[in-house]
C-alpha cells in the first residue's frame, strides 16, 4: 500500500453503518466509569483488561463484552461512551454513522430504558458527525424478551431510525424473531440483521425473506451460495463488512484471506466498518488501512467503498446525494 493510497483512505469522507456503541468502550473508560460508579471489576488494571481481549470466537468475545458493559449505569456514562466514539469517528473523517445499541444488556441489570436512550441520543445531538441510532435485539434471548423491549422502548422510538439483530448467531436463526420484526416494520422502522458471519448463508436468506431486512450486517459467507450472491447483488442489498472483527474472531484466519475483494468483484454493495473497535483492534481508518495493506485493493475500490457507505445508509435522499457529491469531489481532486 503506497503512501498516497493510505492518505486517500484516511482522508476520504465515509459513513459507518456497523458499530456497536458498547463495543467502543475502551479499557481506560471502563476503569474510569467503574471508579465513578463504585463497580468492582475482575481485572487489576487497564493492562490486565486489555490483555484479556484475546478471543477465539464470537462467544468468548461476548463474555468479556457484557462484563465491560457492567460499568454503564447513569445517563452520563452512556453519553461519555458515545461522545468518545464520535470523537474518534470525526478524526477518521466519518461524516455519518448509524450506531447500534443493546438496551437488553442494560435493562437486565436494572438500568432504565430512558437512561440508555437519553445518554446515547444526547451525545449524538451534540456531535458534529451526523449520527442516528439502531436499537438491536439480542438473539440469544427469546423473542418474547425482544417484544417486551420494543414495548418498553415505545416512548423513545422517535430517537431511533431502525432495529437490528445481534449477539450469538449460531443456533439463533433470524426467523426466531419474525413477529417482532413484523411489528417494527409496521412501525415504519428500518430493519437490519447480523447474518452470515459465523452462521450459514441460509441465515442471510431468512433475514431477507422472513424478517424483510434492508441491509445485512456482516454477510461475508454469502459467496458460499452462488444464487444468493446473484440475488443480493441484483437487489443491491448492502453488506456491512467488519474486516478486523472478522480476523479477530477467526471468520478469516488472516486479513490476506478476507473476501472483501471478491465481494466487490461480485458486484455486491460491500462497506467497511469497525463493529466493536475497542475489542477488535481499531476504528474505521484502522480497518481501511488493514484491508488495503493486506488485499489487492485500489484507488477505484476506495471510491466504491466510500460511495457504498453512503448509498447503503438510511439517510434521506437529499442528504445522501450531498455526501455522495462530497465523495465524488474528493476523488476528482486525487492525483491519478
Amino acid at each position: 500500500m503506497n503512501n498516497q493510497l493510505r492518505t486517500v483512505v484516511q482522508a476520504m469522507p465515509k459513513a459507518e453503518l456497523h458499530i456497536h456503541i458498547e463495543g467502543s468502550l475502551e479499557p481506560e473508560l471502563i476503569f474510569a466509569l467503574a471508579a465513578r460508579n463504585g463497580v468492582a471489576l475482575p481485572y487489576a488494571s487497564v493492562e490486565a483488561l486489555r490483555a484479556a481481549y484475546a478471543f477465539t470466537d464470537l462467544q468468548s468475545f461476548l463474555d468479556i463484552y457484557y462484563a465491560g458493559a457492567s460499568v454503564l449505569l447513569q445517563e452520563q456514562d452512556f453519553y461519555d461512551m458515545t461522545a468518545a466514539y464520535l470523537k474518534k469517528a470525526e478524526a477518521d473523517n466519518v461524516r455519518h454513522t448509524e450506531i447500534f445499541f443493546d438496551p437488553q444488556t442494560h435493562t437486565a441489570r436494572g438500568v432504565a430504558m430512558e437512561t440508555v436512550f437519553n445518554g446515547i441520543h444526547r451525545a449524538c445531538q451534540d456531535s458534529p458527525v451526523s449520527a442516528t441510532l439502531i436499537m438491536c435485539f439480542l438473539r440469544h434471548l427469546s423473542e418474547e424478551d425482544a417484544l417486551s423491549t420494543l414495548e418498553a422502548a415505545t416512548p423513545y422510538l422517535d430517537k431511533i431510525i431502525g432495529v437490528g439483530l445481534d449477539s450469538s448467531e449460531v443456533g439463533h436463526p433470524p426467523e426466531k424473531f419474525a413477529r417482532v420484526f413484523a411489528r417494527c416494520r409496521e412501525l415504519g422502522l428500518h430493519l437490519v440483521a447480523h447474518a452470515g458471519e459465523e452462521g450459514p448463508p441460509a441465515y442471510i436468506e431468512s433475514a431477507l425473506d422472513v424478517l424483510h431486512v434492508e441491509r445485512i450486517d456482516h454477510g461475508v459467507r454469502v459467496l458460499e451460495d452462488a444464487a444468493l450472491t446473484a440475488r443480493v447483488a441484483r437487489e443491491r442489498i448492502a453488506l456491512t463488512v467488519c474486516p478486523l472483527s472478522n480476523t479477530k474472531l477467526r471468520v478469516f484466519d488472516q486479513m490476506k484471506d478476507h473476501n472483501l475483494v471478491q465481494l466487490l468483484d461480485a458486484g455486491l454493495v460491500a462497506t467497511v466498518n469497525s463493529d466493536d473497535p475497542a475489542y477488535f483492534g481499531g476504528y474505521m481508518n484502522d480497518n481501511f488501512i488493514a484491508t488495503f495493506e493486506a488485499l489487492p485493493l485500489t484507488l477505484a475500490h476506495a471510491r466504491t467503498l466510500a460511495r457504498n457507505s453512503f448509498e447503503a445508509s438510511f439517510l434521506p435522499a437529499e442528504q445522501k446525494q450531498r455526501f455522495l457529491a462530497e465523495v465524488d469531489a474528493y476523488f476528482a481532486a486525487v492525483p491519478a
